[in-house]
Formats: C-alpha cells, sequence, structure tokens
C-alpha cells in the first residue's frame, strides 16, 4: 500500500479526530475485525462496540465510525475518526485510492478457466513489471480491498479475478479495480443458487462490460453460445474476440496434443505464432488466446507472449496426469466441477485416452440452488457424447448423471456410490495399465479429495 498519513484520511472521508494522532501512517486497510493483521491499519468498522484487548497487539490503529464515541477507548495507540456515514466513508477511501494510480488492471471473470487465464496474463506480465494479482483461488468480495492496497507507485499493472456468486459480484468489483480490460472466458451454469437462472447468471457474468469505461477492452470466447447472450448494445469499448472461428481477432488454428500441453498456431492480423501452453486440453488454447491478447493491450507482443508462456506451470488437480492405481493413469481435475468444466475433461480424456480403457468417476455439482437437478441432467448428457468405458458417480445428485446418461443412450457400465470406500474396491479390480481414469470434483469435496489422493501411486 501507497502509505497515507491520518491527516490526510481527515480530509479525504470529511470526518473528524475524536482521538489519537493524525501524523500516524496508514499502511494497511481493513473493514473486518479478522483482516487486520498488521500495526498501521485502517480498520472501517460498524460495530458498537470494539474489542481492543484482541488488537492491542496491531496498535498503532486507526478505526473509523459512525457511531458514539465511547470515551473508555481513548487508550495509546488507537486513533478515531467520526465520520457521518460509514459506507459512504469507506468508498471515499477506496475510490480516492485507486485515483492514485494510472495503470492497466485487467479483470477476468468466467465459469471456467479464470483462474488460469489470471494466472497466464500474470506469468507473462512478471517477467518484465511488478505486478499486483489475486492469490489462487481467493476472489472472493471480502478480498477486494486487500488486492487494492497491494497497488503501490512501483506497480506496472494488474490482473484481478472477478468471480460471481450473486448478481452485481463484478459490478462491486469494478468499483474497487476500474479494470480497463476485461475478460469472460466462458459462461456456463453455477452459483445458480443465488443467479436464481441461467439466465440471470449470463448476466451477472455480462456485467464485465458494464465494468469497463468507454475506453475499455473487452475480450470474449468467440465460440461460446452464452457469451454471444451478452447485451452489448450499450458498449462503447473496443471487443476482441478469441477462438477458433473466422470472426476471432485472435484466432488459433492446427491445435494438437504434445505431451503435457497444447501446440496451436496462433493468427493475428495474417501473421502466424507458433504457440506452446503447458496443460491439456481444447480449452488450455482459448485460456491462452484471451491471455496473449491481453498483455497485447499492454505492449506485449505475441512473439515475447509466446516465449514467457512456454515456461508457466500449472496449478496442480487441473487435469493433472499422474501414475496411478496398478499401474494405471490417473487424470486429476478435481480443481472445480461444473458442466463446463466437465465437458472439457471428457474431451481430454478422449483423446488421450484413445487405446485404453476409460474410467471417469464424476462428484456433485454444486453452488446450484434449485437448478440442481436440471443442470445434473445436463451433464449426464454430456457423458454419452464422449467416449467413456466406465461412468462411476459419488453422491446422491451425482447419481443424476448417471441416470441421465443411460437415459440419453450411454451404454458403457456404470456405477452409483454414496462414497468412495466401495468405489476404491471397485477400482481395485477394474484398472490396470491400459486404464485411464479421470476423477473430476469439486475442490472442498472431502470424499473426491481423498479418493483422488488414494488412487494415485503413493
Amino acid at each position: 500500500m501507497k502509505p497515507l498519513e491520518v491527516r490526510q484520511i481527515i480530509t479525504i472521508l470529511s470526518g473528524k479526530l475524536l482521538h489519537g494522532s493524525d501524523d500516524i501512517i496508514i499502511q494497511h486497510g481493513a473493514y473486518r475485525q479478522k483482516q487486520i493483521k498488521n500495526k498501521n491499519t485502517i480498520f472501517f468498522s460498524k460495530r458498537r462496540t470494539f474489542d481492543s484487548e484482541s488488537l492491542n497487539e496491531y496498535f498503532p490503529l486507526v478505526l473509523v465510525t459512525d457511531q458514539k464515541f465511547d470515551k473508555s477507548m481513548q487508550m495509546d495507540g488507537l486513533t478515531v475518526i467520526k465520520v457521518t456515514d460509514l459506507d459512504k466513508a469507506y468508498w471515499q477511501f477506496v475510490h480516492y485510492y485507486r485515483s492514485l494510480f494510472q495503470l492497466p488492471v485487467i479483470a477476468v471473470t468466467g465459469t471456467s478457466g479464470k483462474t488460469t487465464t489470471k494466472e497466464m496474463i500474470k506469468h507473462i506480465l512478471s517477467f518484465d513489471k511488478k505486478i499486483a494479482a489475486t492469490k489462487n483461488t481467493s476472489n472472493s468480495r471480502t478480498a477486494h480491498l486487500q488486492y487494492l492496497l497491494s497497488i503501490d507507485d512501483d506497480t506496472e499493472a494488474a490482473v484481478f479475478e472477478t468471480a460471481v456468486g450473486a448478481p452485481g459480484d463484478v459490478l462491486n468489483a469494478s468499483e474497487y479495480f476500474k479494470p480497463s480490460i476485461g475478460i469472460i472466458t466462458n459462461i456456463g451454469a453455477h452459483h445458480l443458487n443465488y443467479c436464481k437462472s441461467p439466465e440471470e447468471y449470463i448476466k451477472a457474468k455480462g456485467e464485465m462490460a458494464a465494468a469497463l469505461d468507454q475506453n475499455g477492452v473487452l475480450i470474449l470466447n468467440a465460440e461460446d453460445e452464452n457469451s454471444k447472450k451478452i447485451d452489448l448494445q450499450h458498449f462503447q469499448g473496443r471487443i476482441i474476440k478469441v477462438g477458433k472461428s473466422s470472426s476471432s481477432h485472435y484466432k488459433a488454428k492446427d491445435i494438437n496434443y504434445n505431451n503435457d500441453g497444447m501446440e496451436f498456431i496462433l493468427v493475428y492480423r495474417q501473421k502466424e505464432y507458433p504457440i506452446f501452453v503447458p496443460g491439456l486440453g481444447e480449452h488450455q488454447v482459448y485460456n491462452a488466446l484471451a491471455a496473449i491478447a491481453a498483455v497485447h493491450q499492454i505492449g506485449i507482443a505475441p512473439t515475447e507472449a509466446a516465449l514467457r508462456l512456454k515456461t508457466y506451470r500449472k496449478f496442480n488437480k487441473q487435469l493433472q496426469v499422474l501414475d496411478g492405481l496398478n499401474g494405471s493413469t490417473i487424470l486429476d481435475d478435481t480443481w472445480s466441477i461444473t458442466t463446463t468444466s466437465l465437458e472439457a475433461a471428457l474431451k481430454v480424456l478422449d483423446e488421450i485416452g484413445k487405446g485404453k480403457k476409460k474410467v471417469a468417476i464424476l462428484g456433485t455439482i454444486t453452488d446450484l440452488g434449485s437448478w440442481g437437478y436440471v443442470i445434473h441432467k445436463q451433464a449426464g448428457e454430456i457423458v454419452n457424447n464422449h467416449d467413456v468405458d466406465i461412468l462411476i458417480t459419488i453422491g446422491m445428485h451425482a447419481k443424476i448423471i448417471a441416470e441421465q446418461a443411460v437415459k440419453s443412450g450411454f451404454k458403457s457400465k456404470v456405477y452409483t456410490f454414496s462414497n468412495s470406500i466401495l468405489v476404491l474396491r471397485l477400482l481395485k479390480k477394474i484398472v490396470d495399465k491400459n486404464t485411464i481414469v479421470l476423477i473430476k470434483g469439486d475442490m472442498y469435496s472431502k470424499t473426491i479429495i481423498d479418493l483422488a489422493a488414494k488412487i494415485r501411486e503413493k
């Protein structure tokens, strides 16, 4: 964070100093008590009471409040600023801090691929720039302030994930970050417990267009059907499309699997660039295209971006190829599960499982609310469209996937289980060195994670 003095903060917030010193230097920010991890933090608190004892180790601390000031809070190390409206004061602080920096900010959203795309961008830019970025998958609303404050005078660019748990999340993130480049990797079906319907979920992702100003750049997947449904009639910025179709500004052709990555030719303005991206699956090509398009807007030429991308390291559990039980091959894709990522994983299984017995182990798709039954049925239809020899589901809702696959015409063997113990017993009997096993589930599913660990070669 760029250090600020309390006297500056008082002016920004139109506040009044009730206690303490106006020459304290602020170096951190928080609006929840558990976010306070350092001294010299400004804390925006709605609470009527203040737990000074638990925070004493973080003094000097600056408290901003619109509550009545209790004189018992007059203690050394605590500075208190009184404001009329705490929410208004908080956003005044956020907007002021963001206004201090003129730098390119890339915001990435999408049902799947957003973390990978963000990490690719971060990797490419980090070769010669100081970058602020989302850490791993920590992209909730509560992390936005910390990420904003990670920008300082030395920061040259930033890339942040803007996840959608509910309508308004992307717009909320944009209030912090003011992105100049927005990416929507794809739009499937997720978080329908709050978005209520696929149409509302598309609108929520489409907020990225409204998050950009008239000079902003919006990067879209040219082949994604739901992205085509975004209302862009009021968007005044520039649209860049990536994909395989002729409408793509950054187009991929001659896509091939090669060891633990993908090779393809990038076509941009009639010039061709050979690209290798670590990670299996055609979806990685789309992630790479979006990343290359984004960094190109910042001045990184495709040739240089391609060179840097070769050294990118993908996360574990994202279609990670491992040695497994009885000499089998494991495709560990227990990072997350949506219908979009399921389709991508099954395509990889089809491709690298040629000539082998292919087993798919699937867990429950989460965060669907009342749409759970419908989306799991869609997942079953997706399974039926791929060359799977044995389908295994774990959990009550995942069973719907198996039932719908059979209804759709799936002719291979199907097993449904409520726990992983029986699955492990079955796998010990049916897998061998000529078997490839895809295990796919949510990173928060202990059942799936434990099973994935047990079927790897120790």
